[in-house]
């Protein structure tokens, strides 16, 4: 943690400069099987590539609101920190026809047409691999992305004080993740170096500050498990002994 973070791109700047090869986000698909580990360079250069796409290739400035229409998964990490670092306001699960523009996993698409702006497709599929097809009228995630640069420069840097993400129908400022991430933190006894495993879903606060903000915040990792409720309880207990976790969030 570095007291000079402002807005939530910084955490993972103060993290890169720390230790960029330590694990930071570590994903479980239990519906196929995928497991994904991110270092944190990993995941900055993966944030870095998206922001540059949303800024440059998709025209997003600052203020805009784009509506997330997807679950707990790596991927969404590096859109909310994207949308961090360009000044883009996240919202999670908002609409998409009041929306600026529309990110979308495979379930969302449908609804995601009501956007009038850009429109961009994630297969979610091992390895971030692109669509067999791709949906009509939409930008694919994974054809677009790998092009871009590797690092990052905003136009308009946003501030603490701009909005940043809008989580259960509120509307919190950098500075206000910042702040919940850091109580949230703490009153879990997170600190650097611990490992919590998730199974929330990014579709409220809790999910999202456990799932991603608040092991950020203080320099400790996150194993996301959307998928694992329906494990066995025996099978459960032996992830959480292979990642090492020394927290819980259900």
């Amino acid at each position: 943690m570095n007291i000079h973070d402002r807005i939530p791109a910084d955490l993972l700047r103060s993290e890169l400069a720390a230790d960029g090869t330590r694990p930071l986000v570590t994903f479980y698909d239990d519906a196929t099987g995928e497991r994904v580990e991110l270092s944190v360079a990993t995941l900055a250069n993966w944030v870095a590539k998206t922001a540059n796409l949303l800024q440059d290739e998709l025209a997003a400035q600052r203020g805009d609101r784009a509506a997330l229409l997807l679950p707990a998964h790596w991927q969404t990490a590096v859109w909310l920190l994207a949308c961090s670092a360009t000044g883009v306001v996240a919202d999670l699960g908002g609409d998409p026809g009041d929306a600026d523009l529309v990110v979308s996993g495979p379930d969302g698409l449908e609804a995601a047409r009501a956007c009038a702006g850009e429109r961009v497709a994630l297969s979610l599929r091992p390895l971030g691999a692109r669509f067999p097809e791709p949906p009509e009228g939409f930008t694919d995630y994974a054809v677009a992305v790998p092009g871009q640069p590797d690092t990052f420069a905003a136009y308009d840097p946003p501030g603490p004080d701009d909005a940043a993400l809008v989580v259960e129908g509120a509307t919190l400022t950098g500075a206000d993740v910042l702040e919940r991430a850091r109580a949230d933190a703490a009153a879990r006894g997170l600190g650097p170096g611990c490992r919590l495993m998730s199974l929330v879903g990014y579709d409220s606060w809790a999910g999202v500050s456990a799932g991603l903000f608040a092991p950020l915040a203080v320099g400790a990792s996150v194993v996301l498990c959307p998928g694992a409720r329906g494990l066995a309880a025996a099978d459960l207990a032996a992830r959480r002994e292979s990642e090492r976790v020394t927290h819980f969030a259900d």
